[in-house]
């Protein structure tokens, strides 16, 4: 039996995309997330599984920077992104970053099936117009490879460093004490190569599609 994971924020989506799978795919097996969190989750209590459907813009995510550590994480697992940016350099992107197909949330059910079909049988699949851009620059493919470096929590604590948040306030949030997160930012510097906290997220920021996803944390002592 084919098992799939569908990670997207928005309900309607994923019934859309639910209903779509299961014409092309009689007998799936399918388990929802609705973020990058809830998908972690699933990925490791489903570790059979055939093939992710990910968005790029749901919450915990900044732009391919869950696309690489879900990639890091489960190698075995095919990422496909679903998502409703087109544009011909994100799709690129996204495959050189990993992913193993770009289907465009505007794709007919004939097409999502062709795609499914085709990643399924071990080959990857995106638009044309995919392939009619230049690769993605090396050091953004250098960046992605150092953020593959981080575990699960030091990539967490990086995305909430680019949330804005203080250590304290990480530390709260994720219930552990602020000298374990100063250990941790530590960690994700020397892993970077950076020697500070906004050098750090300005870095995982390369891998954002819109500069204002980026934000800057605030200075520590």
């Amino acid at each position: 039996m084919t098992t799939l994971l569908i990670a997207d924020d928005h309900p309607l989506f994923r019934e859309a995309l639910r209903g779509a799978v299961q014409r092309v795919i009689p007998g799936v097996q399918l388990f929802e997330a609705d973020s990058v969190e809830a998908l972690y989750q699933l990925a490791d209590q489903h570790t059979d599984a055939d093939l992710v459907l990910m968005d790029l813009n749901m919450p915990g995510a900044q732009g391919f920077n869950a696309l690489v550590h879900m990639r890091a994480l489960h190698p075995q697992l095919p990422v496909v992104v679903v998502s409703a940016r087109e544009e011909p350099t994100v799709m690129r992107r996204a495959l050189d970053h990993g992913a193993f197909g770009f289907i465009p949330k505007s794709a007919d059910s004939d097409t999502i099936g062709h795609a499914l079909g085709t990643i399924l049988d071990g080959e990857t699949w995106a638009p044309p117009e995919a392939h009619n851009v230049p690769p993605t620059g090396r050091e953004e493919r250098e960046i992605g490879q150092r953020l593959r470096e981080l575990t699960p929590q030091q990539f967490r604590v990086l995305q909430m460093l680019g949330a804005g948040r203080l250590n304290k306030q990480i530390a709260y949030d994720l219930n552990v004490s602020e000298a374990t997160i100063k250990a941790h930012v530590t960690a994700i510097l020397r892993k970077l190569g950076v020697t500070n906290r906004t050098q750090a997220v300005l870095m995982a920021g390369k891998l954002a599609i819109d500069d204002e996803q980026i934000v800057l944390p605030p200075e520590e002592d």
